[in-house]
């Protein structure tokens, strides 16, 4: 350590001093001690010349990373060390072979699945999901490249504030699309919990500040509500000898802003903004009947709300989960959560699997529901052969969380996620029987492949050896395994048809007396403008393609050549070789991912390129936004908190580019304002005076409707700006009658 300065070994001391702590209970020997402190030493000697963006030694990030792994995850001795050295193999002079000589093959196996991939991408790809599928790759093999990847990224967002913003905003909505689903379907609840609060900060910090304030201004009312809920719990519980704690838990930023947006309310008429936890210190044995006891006294002095019951006891949850959850009705007329759980429970919830796994190993128990994911993602990676976006398709899908619980005819159990159909159900039996399925049964009655299964159906499926997999049928299915077995089927069939198309091709070729090389086959793909030879394959079998052009482009020695063609016919193609790809290609090359280029809006005169607005969110000046280079439609702006953003940045980051707002001339641009409120006798002229008359703004749509005594609207106004769009709603809000006024597009 002897380049780095005093300041900076005083920072990394300390935060080695804290990893040693945070490790304490997972170093058993001298030897667990030694091997920390060499991947320490030799992380630190190779990160030395390196700075982050906050200008702290580098170091300190895999520091941070390693107490993550152990402290928050409950990660062991070879997860520390692979987390301190995760970025040596990628960043500095340190080999794979340097890291297997060092420490062992299974670390080199975990640095190696950790270690990005490098290079150019092209169109149809990202280097961000590129680097996921790499990582997913080694799930079935080490579970703890992915603990260790999450740690990474949980640290990346914990110290997303020194990047730059349009670099926050990229990595907030990868985090967002991706590693927070994957945290929660491992369990991980709070780091899950924290990165989707990190995205919205990021994405959307006025939003993030606004629902952290309310929180904030409203928690010493929950706290004295919840005082006064659980006190003749907390003495019946003592009354009954058993050991336990009681907390409250409140409803994360991002939680309460999803529910805003999902269900229409304000923060204030969302009931659940908490929940009871109840926590037993009991035996494993016990455990069940122990919790169904609490369940027992707390509904003694609450009515429970039947609908909202939720045994994860009896039936754990895909991720190992296990909680008895109910709502009852408190004295003063609101609904209330109550989770109880023991002790082991609990730290499954906050750790997941690396905690489900511990007890999994030191009791003898069996997997579960977290060992039959695992399975299925070892599916559907040696079965999958598609794109790579595909892939992370499909494989996102078997993140969702919510499920349902079904039966075969025999009774036997199978979880499903929630709005599997009955063609889901076929393919998680066995691949033939989803292949060859044309019917089922659910609770006996006749159903087509299609219907969405519920909870406690019993299904049974009929087959047939003449039926086969059908393209329509990804339009119904929701688990992965059956898209990718569909899939697979479709890409058989089309390369059995392009094979016959093949031998149609070689019959004609040789009628010609031309070669057969990958020169010509090359020069016919370019003929008929296809993407590669399979398609053309395929386009000659189902008879789109003219072979009779052929013969226009064979030369003297037998080969083909498109110079042969008649010189206007080769003036039009030239015309047309500037393909889309290559435009989108040149915008990238200049303006994709460079922070000092932008595209100007709203001045003609500065308009360096041709955009568009997105018609999804429809962006006016002053929101924050986006450009998006795209393959077909040039240039599109989307506002950040567009429905498609985050998916966008995620996949397609290098294709975003820099946009900001120059001041305008006043020019109009469409909003869409949708509003609620009690129907009062001239409520809509009152509106529509004010927008017109005493507002002097242009209205092109509006639509209204009445229902007890209620009524809801849209309005779609011409505005100059978000300034413009804030004082229309400001004034719509002050309508007698209207209750809530919101911008919907």
């Amino acid at each position: 350590m002897t380049q780095y300065t005093e300041n900076d070994k005083r920072i990394i001391l300390n935060a080695y001093k804290g990893l040693l702590r945070a490790s304490r209970g997972v170093r058993k020997t001298k030897e667990d001690t030694a091997r920390i402190r060499k991947a320490f030493d030799i992380a630190a000697e190779a990160h030395m010349s390196m700075r982050r963006k906050s200008g702290e030694p580098y170091i300190t990030h895999p520091i941070a990373v390693a107490k993550i792994c152990a402290e928050e995850i409950g990660l062991g001795v070879t997860a520390i060390v692979c987390a301190l050295l995760h970025d040596t193999v990628e960043d500095t002079e340190i080999t794979l072979d340097d890291i297997e000589s060092l420490f062992g093959v299974k670390e080199r196996n975990i640095i190696d699945g950790l270690t990005k991939i490098s290079g150019i991408f092209d169109f149809s790809t990202s280097d961000q999901a590129e680097n996921f599928r790499k990582m997913i790759l080694t799930l079935p093999n080490d579970v703890r490249v992915i603990f260790i990847k999450l740690a990474d990224r949980l640290h990346n967002m914990r110290t997303l504030g020194s990047m730059r913003v349009d670099k926050q905003l990229k990595i907030a909505s990868e985090t967002l699309f991706l590693y927070a689903p994957l945290a929660h379907r491992l369990g991980l609840y709070n780091i899950k919990t924290e990165m989707e609060d990190l995205s919205l900060k990021f994405k959307e910090p006025e939003t993030y500040q606004d629902i952290q304030t309310k929180l904030k201004n409203t928690k010493d009312v929950r706290m004295r509500f919840i005082n006064a809920f659980t006190a003749p719990i907390k003495r019946e519980l003592e009354k009954q000898g058993l050991s336990f704690k009681v907390k409250g838990r409140t409803k994360s930023v991002y939680s309460i802003y999803n529910k805003i947006k999902k269900k229409h309310v304000r923060f204030e008429e969302i009931y659940d903004i908490f929940a009871i936890r109840i926590i037993l210190d009991v035996p494993e044995e016990q455990e069940k009947a122990e919790c169904w006891k609490v369940y027992s006294i707390v509904t003694d002095f609450y009515r429970p709300n039947p609908d909202r019951l939720r045994d994860w006891i009896t039936t754990p949850r895909g991720n190992g989960y296990e909680s008895l959850h109910t709502t009852v009705m408190s004295k003063t007329g609101k609904w209330v959560e109550v989770q109880i759980r023991t002790e082991r429970m609990d730290e499954i919830a906050e750790k997941g699997l690396a905690a489900h796994w511990r007890y999994k190993e030191n009791k003898g128990a069996k997997g579960g529901g977290v060992d039959n994911w695992i399975n299925k993602i070892r599916d559907l990676i040696e079965h999958n052969q598609s794109e790579t976006l595909d892939f992370i398709d499909d494989f996102k899908l078997s993140l969702y969380a919510d499920e349902i619980y079904v039966f075969t005819p025999k009774g036997q159990l199978r979880m499903l996620p929630a709005k599997a159909t009955a063609l889901d159900f076929a393919f998680e039996i066995h691949s033939e029987v989803g292949a060859k399925c044309i019917g089922a049964k659910v609770n006996h009655k006749l159903v087509p492949l299609s219907h969405e299964l519920k909870s406690g159906d019993q299904i049974e499926i009929i087959t047939s050896n003449k039926q086969v997999p059908k393209e329509a049928w990804l339009n119904f299915v929701v688990t992965s395994k059956a898209k990718s077995k569909i899939k697979q089927s479709i890409r058989e069939e089309y390369n059995q048809i392009a094979s016959q198309g093949r031998e149609t091709l070689e019959r004609k070729l040789n009628g010609l007396k031309v070669k057969l090389s990958e020169k010509n086959f090359h020069e016919l793909v370019k003929l008929y403008k296809v993407k590669n030879f399979p398609e053309l394959n395929y386009m000659i079998a189902t008879d789109k393609i003219d072979l009779s052009k052929i013969k226009t482009i064979v030369d003297k020695g037998g080969e083909l050549n498109l110079k042969l063609l008649k010189k206007e016919e080769e003036d039009a193609k030239q015309e047309v070789t500037t393909s889309l790809e290559e435009e989108a290609g040149k915008l990238i090359k200049t303006y994709g991912g460079k922070a000092s280029e932008s595209i100007i809006l709203g001045d003609d005169n500065l308009k360096q390129v041709d955009y568009t607005f997105a018609k999804c969110c429809t962006p006016i000046p002053g929101d924050d936004v986006f450009g998006f280079i795209t393959i077909n439609d040039g240039i599109k702006i989307h506002r950040n908190n567009c429905p498609n953003a985050t998916q966008l940045l995620s996949n397609y980051a290098y294709r975003v580019l820099k946009v900001m707002w120059k001041s305008q001339k006043m020019k109009e641009f469409s909003a869409e304002i949708q509003f609620t409120g009690i129907d009062n006798l001239g409520i809509l002229h009152n509106i529509t005076n004010l927008i017109s008359n005493d507002l002097n703004i242009n209205m092109t749509g509006l639509n209204i409707g009445s229902e007890a005594g209620m009524f809801k609207g849209t309005i779609t106004a011409l505005v100059y700006n978000t300034n413009h769009l804030d004082q229309l709603i400001a004034n719509m809000k002050k309508v007698e009658g209207i209750n809530e006024v919101k911008r919907t597009l």
